[in-house]
Parts: C-alpha cells; sequence; structure tokens
C-alpha cells in the first residue's frame, strides 16, 4: 500500500491524539477505506512529517503521532510563479503541476489578454479552491512545505512590486536559461492564453524584468510554464 499522506490544519506533536478533520477522515475511510493498525503521515506546512499510526476509522478518524521527521523534498530554488489567469481548468491544472514541481509561490496577475475576471465573493471562492488544489499537490507529491497562492492582482499594480531575479517569457527575445548564471532566488512572468502585449513586457522590462527564451517554439501557457520551471529546477535547483 502506498504511503498516504494527509494535511492537517494544526499544531502537531509527538504522542498526540489527534481527530482528523471532516475531509481527511472521509477520505480515508470512505475513499481509501484504510484498515486500523496501519500508518499515514500528516503534515501542516511547518517542513515535516509526522508519522501516525491509524486507530479509528469508524465515523470520525483518530491517530496517533509516533514521530516527527524533517522533510526533505524542498528545492533550494525559491522560485515564485507570476501567472496571467487562465481559463477554468487550465488554471487549476497549472496550480497542481506547478506545486508538485516545486514552486514557493504563485501570484496570479490580471493581463490584457486575460478573459477570466473573478470579483466578491466569485473571487473568495475561487481563491479557496486554488487552496485545496495547493494541498492535494503537496499530499501528492511529499512536499510538506504549503506554497503560498496570493491574491490576484493586476499586472500593472504587481510591476509595482521590488522584484529579484525576475524574467519574463518572450518567444521573440534571444536569451535563454544556459546564458543564464544561477541562483538562489527567482519569479518568472507568464501570460494567459494569448500571452503577454508588447506593452506588457515592455512593463515588465522596464520594472526589472529580463526577456527569457524558452525555445524556438510558440507554447501554450501551461506549458509554457511548467517547462520553465521544470528546466529552472533542473538547472538552479533539484
Amino acid at each position: 500500500m502506498k504511503n498516504v499522506r494527509l494535511y492537517q490544519n494544526r499544531a502537531l506533536s509527538v504522542g498526540d491524539l489527534v481527530t482528523l478533520d471532516a475531509y481527511a477522515s472521509h477520505h480515508l475511510s470512505k475513499v481509501l477505506r484504510f484498515p486500523e493498525g496501519k500508518n499515514i503521515t500528516l503534515f501542516n506546512g511547518d517542513g515535516m512529517n509526522y508519522n501516525t499510526q491509524v486507530l479509528q476509522t469508524k465515523k470520525d478518524c483518530r491517530v496517533k503521532i509516533l514521530e516527527k521527521t524533517q522533510n526533505s523534498s524542498e528545492s533550494k530554488l525559491n522560485l515564485t510563479l507570476v501567472q496571467g489567469i487562465a481559463k477554468g481548468e487550465k488554471m487549476d491544472f497549472l496550480m497542481q503541476k506547478s506545486v508538485e514541481l516545486g514552486v514557493n509561490r504563485i501570484i496570479p496577475v490580471f493581463t490584457q489578454h486575460c478573459v477570466v475576471r473573478f470579483k466578491g465573493d466569485k473571487l473568495a471562492k475561487r481563491q479557496l479552491h486554488w487552496h485545496k488544489i495547493v494541498i492535494g499537490a503537496c499530499e501528492q507529491s511529499g512536499r510538506s512545505v504549503i506554497p503560498k497562492v496570493l491574491a490576484p492582482i493586476n499586472l500593472r499594480d504587481f510591476l509595482q512590486q521590488p522584484v529579484v531575479n525576475g524574467f519574463v517569457l518572450h518567444h521573440r527575445c534571444e536569451q535563454t536559461l544556459l546564458a543564464l548564471t544561477a541562483v538562489d532566488e527567482a519569479s518568472i512572468l507568464i501570460g494567459p492564453e494569448g500571452g503577454l502585449s508588447e506593452i506588457e513586457i515592455n512593463q515588465a522590462n522596464q520594472a526589472g524584468y529580463r526577456s527569457l527564451l524558452l525555445g524556438s517554439r510558440v507554447l501554450r501557457t501551461e506549458t509554457a510554464s511548467l517547462a520553465v520551471i521544470a528546466n529552472m529546477q533542473l538547472l538552479w535547483g533539484n
């Protein structure tokens, strides 16, 4: 049986008897039909793994924390994805896979070519939905640090903020990752469907983002984002 990892938004300590939250209890008992007496791993975002024994799976699930160990799955590259908001499931896919690839922060931005616009309650629901996707990606990929998903912001406003080692994908520039010196912190700005406008790329350049060529082909936003993250992790991370 594969190692089951579940997130719990609470303090955890060795020796604790923990009643899992409703979602984790349902997943463990109803979806996985997990047997009592076996072990699972809990995490709460502090970078540690908590090995626990399942004591009860009827009604509320109860576990006992047996040991606490350091999780070594984090990359040495502190990477922020600044992503033009894509439509529907594309954005969900981007969130999930970028977390699996090791990003530390995701900043959704509204750009000129964004089709999706969120306001009020719809925005709050979307942020909660994204947070659940990030948690699920951490459970699946073995991470114990929860990447931050910031509130969506207009690109023009975002570019007023200082940046360290900022890059913007641009298929008509010449600079590639192989020509760059390795860094331990970076931000990558990528447009939604339709990409970033020339004005937005110029604004990003003026704000300190260097144009970056990923390859000779024009990629979809979901392909470009994951490809550049994977390449940066390969060259600068782990």
